[in-house]
């Protein structure tokens, strides 16, 4: 009887031990993203995004023999929703990374929960610059890479005098920040900055301000989304038609945007047409996959896709997810994606090639300028 129990435990614990090699336990990637408020306008590409790079990666075996698994939580674009959806992710769904594009607000408000959660976190927007911590690692631009382009195209269109508009957060302030000192240092002039609470939607009084100002140029740095819109509407109703460049403007975005949208300059780390066989074979996918629920690829949710297989090769490097061990191979690992060879080496951020374009009739961005290997600067020093 006893022989026979012994037999038995040990054929239960054999089996339990197989089905466990056969069905290894997943890897988790915690999504935190605007899926509402002023982020809501972008969010859903750039879920589409990493939806295709899971499906992608778990069709070849997954990563190390485990297939990847989203975990998606709605950040409501802010701080107080960023703290809700980051303890959730970190410490009820024990999400093994988190990967997203999110407001300044709410990257903010969330990383006291990645330090004392001890889980990578790869942040996949475009943002102010000089955000340092140890588990943190950036794949898109910074005002280095993104402001230059712009206010050199203006100053060689004889702009002298420029007008600031932005959000009053931490992104908004940031970028116009470095883009007053740039214009200053190439002998330009900043004639008027002003600012709208995030959530703000009337930007009447700023358009005022900025008409009796007559400024050669006006560059504007909204959250990214709903603010855009309102502005970018209300400068073309106000008959604003001066040189214009929006440092918080992707190609999704201005193709909602229709035709108040026409002529604005950008600066970006990606657009649609970027002609190369990994950007071709990207859009090719994404078409398939979604079809008509398509959400414009851009400089939001290409860097979400990046990023998946940038935390794929890093856990291939590392043999396992053990934080440690991930956070040191990150910055040796890259992956030639849509925008070209992504390496997040230089103080866990990425030199990146950008592009200056402008927004056509039909929402595509035609490029006016090519910029290779843009350096993100002296960002983090210390993380060296």
């Amino acid at each position: 009887m006893v022989k026979w129990s012994l037999v038995g435990a040990t054929a239960l614990a054999l089996a339990a031990t197989a089905a466990q090699a056969a069905d290894p336990k997943p890897i988790v990637i915690g999504v935190p993203v605007g899926l509402s408020g002023a982020n809501s306008v972008v969010a859903p590409s750039v879920v589409q995004a990493a939806e295709l790079a899971v499906e992608e990666i778990n069709a070849k075996g997954g990563v190390l023999g485990r297939k990847l698994v989203l975990e998606v939580a709605d950040d409501a674009s802010g701080a107080a929703g960023a703290q809700k959806a980051f303890d959730s992710l970190i410490y009820q769904k024990k999400v093994d990374v988190l990967i997203s594009m999110e407001t300044s607000a709410a990257r903010n408000a969330g990383l006291p929960a990645v330090t004392k959660g001890k889980v990578p976190y790869i942040y996949t927007s475009f943002y102010e610059g000089h955000s340092c911590n140890k588990n943190l690692f950036v794949n898109a631009w910074v005002p280095e890479q993104q402001v230059p382009p712009v206010v050199d195209a203006f100053k060689a269109k004889g702009a002298k005098t420029y007008f600031l508009i932005g959000s009053d957060y931490a992104f908004g302030r940031g970028m116009l920040g470095f883009a007053k000192s740039y214009v200053e240092k190439t002998d330009g002039k900043v004639i008027g900055e002003e600012y709208l609470p995030m959530d703000g939607s009337d930007w009447t009084a700023i358009i005022s301000k900025l008409r009796e100002a007559k400024p050669d140029a006006l560059i504007t740095s909204t959250a990214g989304g709903a603010p855009n819109v309102t502005l970018t509407k209300q400068l073309r109703g106000a008959g604003v038609t001066l040189p214009f460049a929006n440092l918080a403007l992707d190609e999704g975005t201005a193709k909602s945007m229709g035709a108040d949208a026409e002529g604005v300059y950008l600066s970006a780390s990606y657009v649609t047409g970027i002609d190369s066989a990994e950007n071709k074979a990207f859009l090719a996918a994404m078409q398939k996959k979604f079809g008509a629920e398509l959400r414009t690829p851009n400089d939001l949710s290409v860097p979400e896709y990046e990023a998946i297989y940038l935390y794929k090769a890093a856990v291939e490097k590392a043999g396992g997810t053990e934080t440690a061990k991930v956070l040191e191979a990150l910055p040796t690992v890259s992956f030639t994606g849509p925008r070209g060879t992504i390496t997040m080496s230089k103080q866990h951020h990425a030199p990146l090639t950008m592009y200056l374009g402008q927004i056509q009739k039909d929402g595509t961005v035609k490029v006016a300028g090519t910029f290779k290997d843009v350096d993100p600067g002296e960002q983090c020093p210390k993380l060296q």
